[in-house]
């Protein structure tokens, strides 16, 4: 891997980390379509500069992390099915998924289904509601039960598989527990912290930080432009969100899928 490579391995987990495409299934086809081999080395880089991108929620939001203290107990419910998922299943993960094309092709395809399955009785359910009821969508981060924050942590987990999407799946845990469009994906933002910094420090440490100084030099490249280009993003997403649905992110999965798989794999 070269700079040039880790720029655009970077720039591409910048933007894709918070929408719900999967960020980790768009690293895996980047590198496929610029030959970049799948070394254990490559296979963390795509998890560790992901902590770069995280780092932009932290930067956005910093204040509201430290001043609301109620956001932390659904954040970290949320945040234990995940983490036992992604302890127990590490090495299969690492060894057998991350790096998988057919299995990414997959996952991005499905996903596309269900995600514009899930808009379409999310928004019927939603007017029903609010015909019936004056609201919907309401409840907020800080209202969430620590069931309700387990069952959305549940759902995330199954992100563990390249090409379903941390963010997509969170999202859509959100809206059946009847957060609003904009309060899922703030919540999918938050939960990213503790998510990806565990992901980060377990792969570091099965790693046992045995990278080559050249390797380091390309984390650091990369950790740094997903970063900036996460901050971009995040900000563009919310006010795309806050006027669209999730459709377009589910047609773009579907034909990003079979385009790869006709032309590319």
């Amino acid at each position: 891997m070269n700079i040039f490579q880790t720029l655009i391995l970077s720039i591409v987990e910048g933007i894709t980390e918070f929408l719900p495409i999967s960020s980790t299934g768009h690293l895996i086809l980047t590198s496929q379509l610029l030959n970049i081999p799948q070394t254990e080395f490559t296979k963390s880089f795509e998890i560790i500069i992901q902590l770069g991108a995280i780092l932009a929620v932290v930067y956005l939001y910093w204040k509201r992390i430290l001043d609301s203290k109620k956001l932390w107990k659904p954040l970290l419910a949320a945040f234990i099915p995940t983490a036992v998922v992604g302890l127990v299943l590490y090495k299969f993960v690492k060894n057998f998924l991350i790096g998988n094309t057919t299995v990414t092709l997959l996952a991005l395809f499905i996903g596309g289904i269900v995600l514009i399955v899930i808009e379409k009785y999310w928004e019927r359910g939603l007017t029903t509601h609010a015909a019936t009821k004056g609201h919907a969508g309401s409840i907020k981060i800080e209202d969430l039960t620590l069931k309700q924050s387990f069952l959305i942590g549940l759902a995330q987990s199954v992100s563990i598989i390249p090409g379903v999407s941390r963010a997509a799946a969170t999202i859509v845990g959100g809206l059946f527990m009847g957060m609003d469009r904009k309060t899922a994906v703030e919540f999918s933002f938050l939960l990213a912290i503790p998510t990806m910094a565990a992901a980060t420090g377990l792969d570091l440490v099965k790693s046992g930080f045995s990278f080559t100084q050249s390797e380091w030099m390309l984390l650091g490249v990369g950790f740094i432009g997903a970063f900036i280009t996460a901050l971009f993003a995040v900000k563009y997403f919310l006010q795309f969100i806050q006027k669209h649905t999730f459709v377009p992110f589910g047609i773009y999965r579907i034909v990003l899928a079979l385009l790869f798989w006709l032309f590319v794999k």
